[in-house]
């Protein structure tokens, strides 16, 4: 039951980076913000080819990983157009310095609490990540690289793995560190969802009304042409 629990995680994450992906490219941007894309790729590059895990869990990180060098890919791609407020000549090294420091804190950590599943790192960053896809929406105040699927399929991945975690480890799965994390980050993920919903009922609003207006104006004009 737990492999199954993890394995239903990764697929769901999978489908969560190929609808970025496709997403990012639509409208020529990226959908991951940067820190929790740079935390991303380290963990899976660490947890695939320095540390690897066991199967099928390792065959699912290396996925991960080239998914995720995928939308690396976007970022470097259309990133300036998003971050207009950063100077050009500071975006590569800006990125360079966060994978940096990214790679380095998911391995210390990793080092310094023997933490060889990666737990702490993954659920960590996952709390990171949820408040930044909050954040990201909220500063672009559009649906540019997000989708609702998106935000479904992200909270599943990681509430699947939080549930997996909880019943493999008995003790470090259970702890109230880990419990709080499991938490925060669903509540994080709601509130994501919700924003999200929100933003595409008011998007659909909008088209409406613009369509009755549209209308509208046909009809005035007709009538107008009718008079004379």
């Amino acid at each position: 039951m737990v492999t199954n629990l993890f394995l239903a995680s990764g697929v769901f994450w999978i489908l969560t980076y190929i609808l970025l992906i496709k997403r990012g490219f639509e409208d020529q941007t990226y959908g991951m913000p940067l820190v929790a894309l740079c935390a991303n790729i380290s963990w899976e590059f660490i947890f695939s080819f320095l540390h690897p895990h066991q199967p099928p869990q390792l065959q699912v990180n290396i996925v991960w990983f080239f998914l995720d060098v995928i939308i690396l890919f976007e970022f470097l791609k259309f990133g300036q157009s998003e971050l207009r407020y950063l100077p050009k000549k500071l975006f590569y090294p800006i990125f360079l310095l966060t994978l940096v420091v990214s790679f380095f804190c998911v391995l210390f950590i990793t080092y310094e609490f023997h933490d060889w599943s990666g737990a702490y790192t993954a659920f960590g960053q996952n709390l990171m990540m949820s408040i930044l896809f909050i954040d990201m929406l909220v500063r672009r105040n559009a649906l540019r690289g997000q989708s609702i699927f998106i935000a479904l399929f992200k909270m599943m991945g990681t509430l699947l793995a939080s549930f997996g975690f909880y019943l493999s480890l008995p003790i470090q799965g259970r702890s109230l560190l880990f419990v709080f994390l499991y938490t925060a980050i669903f509540v994080f993920d709601l509130i994501y969802v919700f924003m999200i919903a929100t933003q595409m009922k008011d998007l659909r609003k909008e088209q409406l009304d613009g369509r009755g207006s549209f209308v509208v104006k046909v009809l005035l004009q007709g009538a107008n042409r009718n008079c004379l």
